[in-house]
């Protein structure tokens, strides 16, 4: 694509105030749904009338970890497993912004499992996506922790003999406070489903499960991506509000989607204040609660330390 066909596609483009458009054409392969789920992000954005400077993206390793690069909003591409504790560390620096953490299922639950578990558990004020294709991807189609059971990856020639988490049902027992699974085909949905997240106040969960056609398609005699698509459109089955214990994936059943789990419940910035409130009293001032007095304080740094740039 040379440089006018480009500058003439970002332009014309409807994402083009979400996405970088001129990173594309983009990495990911034919058929993979990586693509469908940062477009059905953007669609979610658009729709949820937020700021976009106060939505910041946090990403780790692997496909999915790319997509740090393609959306135009602050944005982080951090290491192998730690997107998660990153995106803790910036929501605590400023409560004001909407995390989002971008996922593969590889990266979230093998090395940054323990990260998972415990910002669920906490509560944490932030929102997960994880794009879960059972292997992973860019390093050869290696099994991951919900790589199915008997199913072939370049660390399971002869077939996968372990059990796989079911994201929804972990999500689940540690104490997301809501939590929502689809397939790439699901565009629609993922969409609502994340501008739901967006709008939740404290753990939610977003679990898109999607082709990797190169690999685990593949190896697994599978098809291409479109083949894929109809195996969702034949097989998924929309189960809104089904006990998490119910949703796990063996290739052999329904693959059950939906939106499982939502709840109100206090988010740790909540139960720190309310601690320390009980703990201290009156002289301890409320963590990341904006007065008028912060911000005029806060404005005048700004200023000051753009003066003393000049």
């Amino acid at each position: 694509m040379n440089v006018n066909a480009n500058a003439n596609f970002a332009q014309d483009n409807p994402m083009s105030q979400f996405l970088r458009m001129e990173r594309m054409p983009h990495i990911w392969c034919p058929g993979c749904g990586i693509g469908t789920v940062v477009t059905a992000f953007a669609e979610a954005v658009k729709k949820s009338g937020l700021d976009l400077d106060k939505i910041a993206i946090v990403s780790g390793i692997g496909c999915t970890g790319r997509t740090a690069g393609y959306v135009k909003l602050d944005s982080f591409h951090s290491t192998h497993g730690r997107a998660i504790p990153l995106a803790t560390g910036l929501k605590l620096a400023n409560p004001e912004m909407k995390v989002v953490v971008f996922s593969g299922d590889g990266d979230l639950t093998s090395i940054g499992g323990n990260h998972f578990i415990h910002a669920a558990r906490r509560n944490m004020d932030i929102t997960v996506v994880c794009v879960n294709n059972f292997t992973y991807g860019m390093t050869g189609g290696q099994m991951t922790p919900t790589t199915p059971h008997t199913a072939n990856a370049s660390t399971t020639p002869y077939g996968n003999y372990e059990y796989p988490f079911s994201l929804p049902f972990l999500a689940d027992a540690c104490g997301a406070t809501y939590i929502a699974r689809w397939t790439s085909l699901h565009a629609r949905q993922i969409s609502g489903s994340i501008k739901e997240a967006l709008n939740h106040k404290g753990f939610s969960f977003v679990e898109v499960i999607a082709p990797c056609t190169t690999l685990y398609q593949r190896r697994n005699r599978l098809g291409d991506g479109l083949d894929a698509l109809e195996y969702y459109q034949n097989d998924a089955e929309i189960a809104h509000g089904l006990d998490t214990r119910q949703v796990d994936i063996d290739y052999q059943g329904k693959i059950k989607v939906g939106k499982f789990v939502e709840k109100q419940k206090p988010t740790y910035l909540d139960n720190v204040n309310q601690h320390y409130a009980q703990v201290i009293g009156d002289e301890y001032e409320l963590y990341g609660k904006t007065t008028p007095e912060k911000e005029a304080e806060a404005k005048a740094k700004a200023e000051s330390a753009a003066k003393g740039a000049v």
